[in-house]
């Protein structure tokens, strides 16, 4: 149990990693939400671990990493893990193909608080480009959904075999 609570602090602190890697600038608006895209995993997996509370300190983590206004990721993911916790019981058993459709509105609706966050305090608006940004994340998900899977079941494996 023990190394299962490190593997999800682990993709937690590489999401934020990810999230401030630079890319060149043509592409910089397209790069996926990292944050959201491991929290919408762990709530689906792990409802008891994700809790709005923990999105909200997970943002604001995120927010002073990226030097960002304060409460802007943090009021973002809190939003976003709140409906993933309020339909997992239905989102976990969808096909992938609809789960990536639910995390391109998911991702969607965090770009619209976004957006309509950055208008209320008074910030340029986002590259036209960024609006693609959730499909971006949308057509990843199928290949994040599948790898932190497989590090999560073997991690699960091998707590078994300990015991």
């Amino acid at each position: 149990m023990r190394a299962h609570g490190w593997t999800f602090w682990i993709c937690i602190a590489l999401s934020l990693l990810l999230m401030l890697m630079p890319l060149p600038a043509m592409v910089q608006p397209l790069k996926p939400y990292w944050p959201a895209l491991v929290l919408v995993y762990w709530a689906l997996e792990t409802s008891d671990r994700v809790t709005v509370g923990l999105a909200f300190g997970v943002g604001l983590a995120a927010d002073l990493l990226n030097g960002a206004l304060l409460g802007d990721q943090a009021l973002r993911l809190a939003v976003l893990v709140f409906i993933v916790l309020r339909f997992r019981s239905r989102l976990r058993f969808f096909p992938m193909w609809q789960q990536a459709l639910a995390v391109w509105l998911l991702l969607l609706n965090n770009h619209v608080l976004q957006a309509l966050i950055r208008a209320f305090a008074g910030d340029p608006r986002m590259p036209v480009q960024s609006w693609l940004a959730p499909a971006v994340g949308a057509a990843i998900w199928p290949f994040v959904f599948l790898l932190l899977d497989d590090v999560h079941t073997r991690v699960r494996g091998k707590g078994a075999k300990a015991t």
